[in-house]
């Protein structure tokens, strides 16, 4: 479940969901299907909205972020809508959202939430609390699969099929092969259900389980932590055909000359005695690492350096220091993990998990019932401001968009003496 954190300043304790009526309507005009290209490389578009929906999978990430922002700093140049609509112990037809009164159910309120969201693009995530079923809950699964994905189609959104994270530890060996086979079988049933709908699959369960040989990926063997969702990201990524977020930097330099590839540009003449200068102009931002887990490789750019003189060379940027290492290190490339691109990206990272903090307490307040349920006569009067949270959670879509886009920085490599 989701660690609750609540932004005093922001003041986001409360929820919008208003007009069930219109959010549940069904249309009576023939679903189109939309399909996708399962083997291209996925791209988002300028206005596109895409929502994550699904079960703890996905609420859990709003204590890190890292699934938004590996989207967002992908295509820093257009402008994406993206909303976590993750719950913790839901399945496809919505049972732990049941919260508020009956009717509308949870299934309606799940529908009235993706409708409500106008999505363009739909991250769909669930089979993991469906497999404890068995075997006997196969059929009810699949159809509630086809039925969201017919709701999503109607809205004509993308759907991309996520397939369930594997168990990573249980009370026993023999317990958590057994959970793990059955949850291999529903994630075989959604790829089946996505290449007979035209759609994208992820495979996450082979992955994950192949990097949790290395990595603590898990706070109970079974949700993950900020070292999972850093992997999960990377493998989401990898599967939607995305390039690394880095190109290898080389620069040969000697007294009176240098020569570089891109993204680097020299700024003087060679290696003198003030040292090298150039800049690093990033497509993308790096992801931060996380705070915890291995030492984690290929995430910034990694810069070779030939014809240094031995001895030991200091790397700053914009007048920090970054790293600093041997001749023979900078000869062999020396993978940059610090400097004002991290920066960046950890305060866009902060900018995030406060947006989807007052979406989260928008449009799931804590005394829901109180204000939108049967006892709405009591506490009601706050619905309008749950419309006003919408106001603050604009204002730092914009300021995300400010600061999603590298900024170059000068780079100055100096002798150590």
């Amino acid at each position: 479940m989701r660690k609750i954190k609540v932004s005093v300043t922001l003041g986001c304790i409360f929820v919008l969901l208003l007009s069930f009526t219109n959010e549940f309507a069904v249309a009576q005009t023939p679903t189109q299907r939309v399909t996708d290209a399962p083997n291209s490389a996925f791209e988002l578009k300028n206005g596109d909205r895409v929502v994550f929906l699904g079960n703890s999978l996905f609420e859990n990430d709003f204590q890190y972020g890292y699934l938004e922002l590996a989207l967002t700093t992908r295509w820093p140049d257009r402008d994406v809508t993206f909303r976590n609509l993750g719950w913790t112990g839901d399945d496809v037809y919505g049972v732990a959202r049941s919260t508020i009164t009956n009717p509308p159910t949870g299934y309606e309120l799940l529908l009235g939430e993706l409708t409500k969201a106008k999505p363009t693009v739909v991250f769909l995530a669930y089979g993991g609390v469906e497999a404890e079923a068995g075997e006997a809950g196969l059929p009810v699964f699949k159809e509630g699969v086809t039925k969201l994905l017919d709701k999503i189609d109607q809205l004509g959104a993308k759907a991309i099929l996520l397939s369930p994270i594997p168990v990573i530890s249980a009370d026993s060996a023999q317990n958590r092969a057994k959970r793990n086979a059955m949850l291999e079988v529903y994630a075989s049933a959604i790829a089946k259900i996505a290449a007979e709908r035209g759609k994208r699959f992820i495979d996450l369960f082979k992955p994950i389980q192949e990097i949790s040989q290395k990595a603590v990926l898990t706070e109970n063997g079974i949700h993950l932590n900020e070292t999972g969702y850093y992997y999960l990201t990377t493998t989401l990524e990898k599967s939607l055909g995305l390039p690394p977020r880095t190109k290898p930097v080389a620069i040969s330099v000697s007294k009176n000359t240098a020569e570089t590839t891109a993204p680097a540009k020299i700024l003087n003449s060679g290696m003198t005695d003030s040292g090298l200068k150039f800049t690093l102009d990033e497509a993308i931002l790096p992801l931060p690492l996380p705070q915890e887990g291995p030492e984690l490789t290929n995430q910034g750019p990694v810069i070779k350096i030939t014809g240094l003189k031995k001895g030991f060379y200091t790397l700053t940027a914009d007048d920090q220091e970054v790293i600093t290492a041997s001749a023979k290190n900078w000869e062999d490339g020396v993978e940059i993990k610090q400097g004002p691109s991290f920066t960046q990206v950890r305060e866009l990272r902060q900018m995030i998990l406060k947006k989807n903090d007052l979406f989260f307490f928008q449009y799931r307040p804590l005394n829901t019932t109180y204000i939108l349920g049967f006892r709405s006569y009591e506490q009601g009067r706050h619905v309008k401001g749950l419309e006003e949270q919408s106001i603050l959670i604009k204002w730092l879509e914009g300021q995300i968009a400010l600061n999603r886009t590298p900024k170059s920085s000068v780079y100055h490599l100096t002798l150590l003496k």
